[in-house]
């Protein structure tokens, strides 16, 4: 292991954006002036090596004032935590977002997948390209999903600087992503997150009632409009009430695995070992997956709320939101809820006057899908790389920190409140049995009316796709995005239930439906799907790591040949798939086979 420091020194404007966040060195062993006093003996070794979960805010500080991470600024970060070079390297090339080779201040990211990409996302690219031009002082970068599927396609402009400014442009023209990227602070203001809620308004939604009704910047209006009963609700029950509710509301997760809530807690709550943590995902990277950053923009409140109920529970007194490095404005709504409810005693030493202590820390992931699988995300955080540990043990006995952690996504939590207030047994009465309570669905491509859609867990996929208003000539459904499968347009009965698309064949996953019609090349759509798992690939497992890069390679060929040679690329992907499923250590190369495997059995897509 690499212990050496370079000769490389820290500018004064990344030494500048490393101190803001730790403070400054107080003595040269962490980059202070020399003193040949101060090395006589080594001090706050201990305390720095505790710090090491602030690597990941250090990159983004540095990356953030600008632009990229120099040898130099690597260095003191690592000074300043007494982290090797070598690691803090390998974590700082693990996220797409930061860069440690110069480039300009700049950089406009173009989402290219798939909804973006049946959307024109190439015409974008090589329009944007061409406008800006070698010189320009903007580096565009042609990316994964970006979350702003209902408004696809999408671009994301970041300049670096005190602070960094941001601007989205979407749906992007050309002209828009170039004003976004040269005059960020000029771009037109996003529009309000109820625009991507087609039901805001409506009598009878749960989930998204106060989307475009509250203003997500005031906590009064949250609370006028039945904010914080759930978390008075939680402090009569006391946390075995609160569990026990849960429980008996059969709510289970809404990420894709669909374990139950209430077990989940239950197990974090009852080990002996403390402290217990809290961590709630809205690092949701999916392509098609956007409900998270609606809610988190539209409704902040209510997760601050759902997670004070749910570290409640589970005896945790610190938590954490995992959001998404893509969210600027989510980050921006989370942070002033946070500050609000603290400075309001709905966070702090004495949560309500109930005595119950409680904080949530908000981190910035940087661009990896992997870093939504929950070990993957507890690395991330504690200052690694974003890369999935073996199990057992589980979360529930070591997660963050190496201590009982209970992770929920955004989805999962926010059903907490309705079911502290409505009752377990309304709650249940939603839905299906083994399916209880709403669901949000992320509805894009093909269809007039793209966005977040609420309804009862048992609506058909074909309800939902006529509430969307899906376009004619209707050639594939995507359902649970990348990692998910396609289905065929006369298969719209499928019941929108975990239990329902099993039996289908299929999966619900974390909610995604993509509709494509016959405009859509369904070959390039599966050669860009096999392109973002071998880019978002961790490559800690051997399966994953070669077998995404031999299924995109196959997918090449099959276009490129027919007959006899197709055919043997496609026994190969078989094979290469099998392999993923049963050895991969986590789901991204369990299920990187999925789609296409489902394309090819359920749709024909290479006869």
């Amino acid at each position: 292991m690499d212990l050496h420091f370079g000769d490389s020194k820290p500018s004064d404007e990344e030494r500048a954006a490393v101190d803001a966040l730790l403070g400054p060195p107080e003595s040269s062993w962490e980059g202070a002036d020399r003193s040949d006093a101060d090395l006589r003996w080594a001090r706050g070794g201990r305390a720095a090596r505790d710090r090491r979960d602030l690597l990941l805010p250090g990159l983004h500080a540095v990356n953030d004032r600008i632009g990229w991470i120099s040898e130099g600024a690597l260095d003191y970060l690592c000074r300043r935590l007494t982290v090797p070079p070598a690691e803090a390297y390998g974590v700082a090339t693990f996220y797409s977002m930061f860069a440690v080779k110069p480039r300009p201040a700049t950089v406009l990211h173009v989402c290219t997948d798939l909804a973006c990409a049946s959307a024109g996302a190439a015409e974008l690219c090589a329009g944007v390209e061409a406008r800006l031009g070698p010189g320009s002082g903007v580096n565009v970068e042609r990316g994964p999903c970006l979350g702003l599927c209902e408004r696809a396609p999408a671009a994301l402009a970041v300049r670096a600087g005190d602070p960094v400014r941001t601007a989205v442009s979407a749906p992007a023209t050309v002209e828009a992503a170039v004003l976004a990227a040269s005059a960020p602070d000029s771009a037109p203001e996003e529009p309000s997150a109820a625009l991507a809620v087609p039901q805001a308004g409506q009598d009878g939604l749960v989930l998204l009632r106060r989307v475009g009704v509250v203003d997500p910047a005031s906590l009064d209006d949250y609370r006028a409009h039945g904010g914080y009963a759930a978390l008075r609700r939680a402090f009569e029950l006391g946390p075995a009430g609160v569990i026990r509710e849960v429980t008996d509301a059969g709510l289970v997760g809404r990420g894709g695995a669909a374990f139950p809530t209430g077990r989940k807690w239950q197990a974090t709550a009852s080990r002996p070992d403390h402290p217990h943590y809290l961590v709630c995902n809205a690092d949701e990277s999916e392509p098609g997956t956007f409900k998270d950053r609606v809610i988190m923009e539209g409704d902040p409140y209510a997760l601050v709320e759902s997670m004070t109920v749910a570290a409640y529970a589970v005896g945790a007194h610190q938590g954490y939101l995992y959001l998404r490095g893509e969210y600027p404005r989510a980050l921006e709504r989370m942070s002033h809820a946070v500050e609000q409810a603290r400075a309001r005693g709905l966070l702090g030493d004495d949560v309500l006057g109930q005595g119950y202590a409680f904080d949530i820390e908000i981190r910035r992931g940087a661009g990896a899908y992997i870093c939504g699988e929950e070990t993957a995300l507890f690395n991330s955080i504690e200052g690694y790389r974003g890369e999935p540990r073996s199990k057992p043990p589980f979360p529930v006995e070591k997660g963050l920190f190496g201590r009982p952690t209970a992770e929920n996504n955004v989805e999962t939590l926010v059903n907490v409140p309705p079911v502290l207030t409505a009752g377990a047994p309304a709650y249940a009465a939603i839905g299906t049995g083994k399916s209880t309570g709403p669901k949000l669905f992320c509805v894009s491509g093909s269809v007039d009316r793209p966005g977040v859609y609420e309804l009862p867990f048992g609506a058909t996929l074909g309800e939902l796709l006529e509430l969307a208003g899906v376009r004619e000539r209707l050639r594939a459904v995507l359902l649970g995005g990348a990692a998910g499968g396609f289905v065929r347009p006369d298969e719209r009965d499928i019941p929108l239930t975990f239990e329902g698309t099993r039996r289908a064949g299929t999966t619900l996953g974390s909610g995604v439906v993509m509709a494509f019609d016959d405009t859509v090349p369904l070959p390039r759509l599966l050669l860009r799907i096999a392109e973002f798992f071998r880019d978002e690939s961790c490559g800690q497992c051997v399966p994953c790591r070669v077998g995404t890069v031999r299924q995109e390679e196959a997918l090449h060929r099959i276009v490129a040949r027919t007959g006899a040679a197709a055919a043997d690329d496609i026994a190969l992907l078989r094979e290469v798939g099998r392999a993923m499923r049963d050895a991969s250590i986590c789901g991204l190369g369990q299920t990187a086979w999925n789609a296409v495997e489902s394309a090819i059995d359920r749709l024909g897509a290479y006869e």
